[in-house]
C-alpha cells in the first residue's frame, strides 16, 4: 500500500513539477515540448499492451481475449464521451493559445486546465490498476510512463493562465489541482482491483483502452501539429523501445 501511495503522488506531483518547470521557462519551444510528448506517448503504447492488455489476456482465462476486447473498446468509448463534454487538449494547446496570448479568454483557459484535469482521472485510474497484476515493476513503469506525460501537460497550463491575468498563486493551485485528480485516480483504481479481483481483467483492459485512446486522440495530434512529425515519431519509437528493454530486463 506504501508503494501505491508514494506511486500515486509520484505521478500527480509530475504535473505539479511540469508547472514549476513552466513558471520557470515560459517560453518553451514547440520541438522540446513535442519530443518529451512524444517520447512519452511510446512509453505508454508498450505500457498500455505489455503491462495492461496482455495481463489482461492471461488473467481472463478462457475467455480472456473476450472480456480483454471488451474491455479495451469500454475504456475508449468512455474517454470518447469524456471528449464531446471537453474540448480535444491539441486544441487549446500550443499555437491556438500562443498566437492569442495576449487576448486569451479566461472561460477558455479553464475550461483547457478542466479538460487535463478530467483526462488525468482515468490515467491516474489505470496507474492503480496496474498494481492489482502483482507485477510492482511493470506497474512502477506504467506509472512512470504516465507521471512523464504528466510534466510537459503541467508546463503548458503555466503561460495561458498568466496571460488571462490568474495570479501567479492561483495558477500553482490549479495545476496542483490537476495533479490531485491524477493521486485520486490511482488509488480508485488500485482499491477498486482489491475490493473485488474478479474484475482484474476488465479493468486491465479497460485502463489499457483509456491510455491507448489518449496516445492516439490527443498525444500523436499534438506532437504532429507544429512541423515536428520526423522527431516526434522517432522520440515515440525510442519510448516505446525503452519501455520494451525495461519490461524484459525488470519484468523477466
Amino acid at each position: 500500500m506504501n508503494m501505491v501511495l508514494l506511486t500515486a503522488l509520484g505521478v500527480g506531483g509530475a504535473t505539479v513539477i511540469g508547472s514549476v518547470i513552466g513558471f520557470i521557462f515560459k517560453k518553451i519551444s514547440h520541438k522540446f515540448s513535442d519530443i518529451v510528448l512524444s517520447f512519452a506517448a511510446g512509453i505508454m503504447l508498450a505500457a498500455a499492451v505489455l503491462g495492461l492488455i496482455i495481463p489482461s489476456v492471461d488473467f481472463g482465462g478462457r475467455y480472456g481475449i473476450i472480456v480483454t476486447v471488451a474491455g479495451i473498446f469500454v475504456g475508449a468509448v468512455c474517454l470518447n464521451l469524456i471528449d464531446r463534454l471537453v474540448p480535444h487538449l491539441h486544441k487549446l494547446v500550443g499555437a491556438d493559445i500562443e498566437e492569442h496570448k495576449k487576448g486569451t479568454n479566461l472561460d477558455k483557459v479553464l475550461l483547457f486546465v478542466t479538460a487535463i484535469a478530467i483526462h488525468n482521472l482515468p490515467e491516474g485510474i489505470a496507474a492503480g490498476v496496474s498494481f492489482g497484476s502483482d507485477n510492482p515493476t511493470e506497474a512502477l513503469l506504467i506509472a512512470g510512463g504516465i507521471a512523464l506525460q504528466n510534466v510537459p501537460e503541467g508546463m503548458v497550463i503555466i503561460a495561458p493562465m498568466l496571460s488571462a491575468g490568474v495570479s501567479p498563486k492561483k495558477t500553482f493551485l490549479c495545476a496542483f489541482a490537476t495533479g490531485l485528480v491524477e493521486v485520486i485516480g490511482t488509488l480508485i483504481g488500485y482499491f477498486a482491483v482489491s475490493i473485488a479481483s474478479a474484475i482484474l481483467p476488465f479493468a486491465l483492459a479497460f485502463a489499457g483502452g483509456t491510455m491507448l485512446y489518449v496516445v492516439s486522440d490527443e498525444m500523436i495530434p499534438e506532437t504532429h501539429a507544429h512541423g515536428n512529425e520526423r522527431g516526434a515519431t522517432y522520440a515515440l519509437l525510442i519510448g516505446f523501445c525503452v519501455m520494451l528493454v525495461s519490461d524484459v530486463l525488470l519484468g523477466g
